[in-house]
């Protein structure tokens, strides 16, 4: 067990990366959006280099790094297979796989994307952005609070924070849209 520290070291900088990648991934998709409805050569210009760098985000930074963080997570459920039997673990386990599916759904986006078949809006994609982020809360204080957190309180919580992130979402895009009727 002297490694124990050290697998979830790995497993915690292995999650940071990737949810990196995942915050960054659809700010690029928005601008491959947006570059995909302005004229030649700005969007020939803009839309290569935004792929080469949702490329590189992804292939290099965020793929690799939810491989990692996934199968140190795994190791360290063998070195605590007890976690197994608590509640705490099970909704995180829930959360986990909300956060599998929104990688591999994101996925399907970048693929979409770098075949230049745009399906989505840009304000999908800010939108589509606050999810790993819902995620990412859902996951911290639950990790953090484990058995103490109300639950009643917490889905509550997790309730408001969903409000207050479409009512952002909703302030910013009026925003934008009085900015460029101006």
């Amino acid at each position: 067990m002297d490694y124990y520290n050290y697998i979830k070291s790995f497993h915690l900088i292995f999650v940071i990366t990737w949810f990196a990648g995942l915050f960054y991934i659809p700010r690029l998709f928005v601008y491959q959006i947006e570059a995909f409805h302005k004229p030649s050569p700005e969007k020939d210009i803009l839309g290569k280099q935004l792929k080469i760098m949702a490329n590189r985000l992804w292939t290099i930074i965020t793929w690799p790094s939810a491989i990692l963080a996934v199968l140190f997570a795994i190791w360290l459920l063998v070195l605590q297979p007890e976690w197994l039997q608590q509640g705490w673990m099970h909704v995180k386990l829930v959360f986990v796989g909300l956060l599998i599916f929104y990688h591999l759904k994101t996925h399907q986006y970048y693929k979409q994307l770098q075949r230049d078949e745009v399906r989505k809006t840009s304000n999908f994609m800010r939108l589509w952005n606050e999810g790993a982020t819902f995620i990412l809360f859902s996951v911290v204080f639950l990790v953090i609070l484990k058995n103490s957190i109300n639950w009643v309180f917490g889905v509550i919580g997790l309730l408001i924070l969903g409000v207050l992130l479409m009512l952002g979402f909703k302030i910013y895009k009026n925003i934008r849209q009085k900015s460029s009727d101006d």
